[in-house]
Parts: C-alpha cells; structure tokens; sequence
C-alpha cells in the first residue's frame, strides 16, 4: 500500500521573494548536481494571463526552493539561473502546460525530460503526477490545493507545502520511468519527442476565437451569433485589460442568454449581467451599445453559421465527400490502434490524428515502395519524429489501396492527448 508524503522531507522552505534572494538560490543550485526538477503554478481560471505566480526547483544537494516570481520581479538573476544551467537537463511534468510561463520570466530549458509524456511513451495507464507517484515509488502525494487562485497574497502556508510535494520527488520519478523507457527500448522515442517539444513554435491564434463559446453549438440564428461575437469579444478585452478570466465577468450562458432572447433596454442588459458575476464596475453602457450595433448586422455583415475551414473536412463528412479517402481512414485507423497495442502507448501518442487523415485524404502512389517513401515524406513534413515514422509508416503504406470502408460502430475521439498535470 502507498506511503501518503503530507510534506517535503526537509519542510517547506522560506519563499524567495527578492532578487538577493533568487541570486542566492542560483548558488545553492549550482553546489548540487544531476538534473533540476522545476514546475509552476499558475492562476488558470482566474486570471487572464497565464503567468507563473508560483516556481518551485529541487536539485540533489542544491535544495528545495519556491520562488515568487511576482515579488521578485525583473532582475538580471533569471537570466543568470538559464545561463547557468543550460547545459543541464530540466525535469518538468506536463511541460506543454508550464514551458510559456517559465520562458516569460526567463527560464528557457534546452535540454528537457517530461514525466508526464515518458509516462505515456512508457505504457503507464495513468500519468498523472500522483498516479504515476503512486505506482512507481509507491508514494501519495495530497493533491487538494490544485485549484486554488495563486495570484492571491499572500500564499497560504498549506499551498506553499502541495506546491513543494510537486518536485520533492520529481527527480525519482524521473528516473524510475528512464528505467521503464529503457528496458522498452522506448528512451530514444522519448528524447526525440522531448526535443520537438522544446523546438516546436507558439501555436497560431485562433481563427473567430469567440466560436468556442460554451454551448454556441446549439444557436443557428445569425443575428444570435453577431451578439455572441461581439459581447465575447468585449468581454475578452475587458478581461485582458483587467488580468481576469473571462469566465469570471460573465460566463457564457449568460452571454447565450442575451443573445437568443435579447434584453428589452439597457436596465434589462444589466440586470441580466450583474445577476451572473461579483463585478460592478463595468462597462455597462459601452457593452449595451455594442449588443444594439450587432443586433442592427444584416447580410454580409453577419457572421457565417461556421467558420469556413482551411483545412480537411470533418471526418464524419469523409465518406460523402472523398469515398476512397474514408476508406484508407479506417483502415489506417485500425492499423495504428494495432499498432499502439503493440508498443503499449495511446494511439494519439503513436501519432497524431491529424497526421493520419492527411496522409489518407490524397490519392496515394500506386506501388507499394512509392507508397512508403509517400507516407514518410508526409509524415515528416507534418512534424512527425523520427521513432513515429518508423513504427507506422509501412502499416499505412499496407492499407493505402483499401477501398472499401471498415464498419466502425463508433467514430473515434480526434484529439490529441491533453497532458495531465496532476
């Protein structure tokens, strides 16, 4: 039965709030040795911004340390902790979730493990940091302060302790999964994947950003979609201009509220608003002027029903629109579930489902070894690593000829895997 650790084994260390105190930190680091576990805590679902309000660092015979980088502030010493350490390896859980705001104060790995896509690689059901704790070195970690508001000062002493369990073992865990990937043969994948992800570019901002809104799915009225358009975006900019979630000035029910049955005046605009948020000291006039502009829209001025997509269709619509293509899919779909199976990982892992589809829409080469060196150059050319290509590029290739479709009772979930922080 699992040990529960309820805090770190040399106590919860005094919080780094000044430069002096970053500089000394740097010291005690650099006397230790072997990679530095580091992660963050930021104020997601509160604030607008995703900055780290929180970093905690451990290195063996450096220390455990927890860093307010709100306090501290711009210095020369964050730049000083990434040069010092560059040539070191930086073990991070979930990296895609922290590696922006590390990099935002200065902290920019060059060399990473993640424990959270090693635990994926390696074939561990879950990868959580507390699941995978549990399960390779038979320790519990407390886990609930993981949604509290860490913009708040000052930092309760019980959060500061869940933070610092967050790297007290980091580098254990590190290392027992190392263990697994290599007796897989599976290291080499890892690195390849660890190295792409420090490589890879921001992502694009996203096209009509306001057509996530929660629940817009169900509205087919134009004149409806204008108001959510424009009341998300103000709401986006207010929440910008304020550092807090938009969520928290008001949710997207009420914004779907306003624009499928639309207030009579401006007192039921606001009352509308202020029975769903804690804020009054809003834009209220400017807000209802902007709900009249986009109620008055007509024609090209309205939004479509749907974004037009640049890229490839829904799969769902493949087997109307590009017969042939929908039955390569499935095919290819099978191959990499098969495949997955195989190398005991998520088929999302294996690759990425939207490699698949766009190696499956076009029609392929006819021979066989044209088909391969197809697959691969696409693979390849959609950011695909090295142990990807290698593994599914000729259970593809096999399947390019097929022409009739698999019956699949159930479409698949296109996603790609969300990284599991906790």
């Amino acid at each position: 039965m699992a040990e529960p650790l309820l805090a770190p084994i040399g106590g919860v260390p005094e919080l780094i709030e000044t430069p002096d105190a970053l500089a000394e930190m740097i010291s005690q680091l650099q006397a230790g040795s072997g990679p530095i576990a580091i992660d963050a805590e930021r104020a997601s679902g509160y604030k607008y911004s995703a900055r780290a309000y929180l970093i905690q660092i451990k290195r063996n015979g450096g220390g455990l340390h927890l860093i307010d980088p709100i306090a501290v502030g711009e210095t020369k010493y964050w730049d000083e902790l990434n040069k010092t350490f560059a040539d070191q390896e930086w073990i991070i859980h979930a990296s895609t979730q922290d590696l922006a705001c590390l990099r935002e104060v200065g902290i920019d790995p060059q060399i990473m493990f993640d424990t959270e896509l090693a635990g994926r690689i390696a074939g561990c059901e879950r990868v959580g940091l507390g699941p995978l704790t549990e399960q390779l070195l038979g320790v519990t970690l407390a886990k609930e302060h993981s949604a509290v508001d860490w913009s708040l000062r000052p930092l309760r002493p019980e959060w500061l302790n869940y933070a610092a369990l967050d790297v007290e073992l980091l580098i254990e865990l590190r290392n027992e999964i190392e263990k697994l990937l290599i007796e897989k043969g599976k290291l080499k994948w890892a690195q390849q994947d660890f190295a792409a992800i420090l490589k890879a570019p921001p992502p694009p901002p996203r096209k009509e950003p306001w057509r996530r809104a929660s629940g817009i799915h169900k509205v087919r009225d134009l004149k409806a979609l204008a108001i959510i358009r424009a009341l998300w975006l103000a709401r986006n900019e207010f929440g910008k201009e304020i550092d807090l979630a938009p969520g928290r000035i008001f949710n997207d029910e009420t914004l779907l509220l306003i624009a499928t049955k639309p207030p009579k005046g401006f007192g039921d605009f606001k009352k509308a608003l202020l029975r769903r948020t804690r804020l009054t000291d809003m834009p209220f006039e400017k807000w209802f002027q902007i709900f009249e502009e986009a109620q008055k829209l007509e024609g090209e001025d309205l939004p479509k029903l749907r974004v037009p997509s640049e890229g490839l269709p829904p799969a769902k619509m493949w087997q109307s629109r590009n017969p042939l293509g929908y039955a390569r899919l499935t095919h290819a779909r099978a191959a990499i579930i098969e495949c997955a199976l195989a190398n005991s990982m998520p088929p999302e892992n294996l690759i990425s489902p939207e490699a698949v589809r766009r190696v499956c829409w076009p029609t392929p080469p006819e021979s066989e070894s044209d088909r391969k060196a197809f697959v691969a150059g696409e693979l390849a050319e959609l950011g695909a690593r090295p142990w990807q290509i290698d593994l599914v590029m000729a259970p593809i290739a096999a399947i390019l000829g097929e022409i009739e479709p698999l019956v699949v009772e159930v479409e698949p979930a296109e996603t790609d895997p969300t990284p599991e922080s906790d």
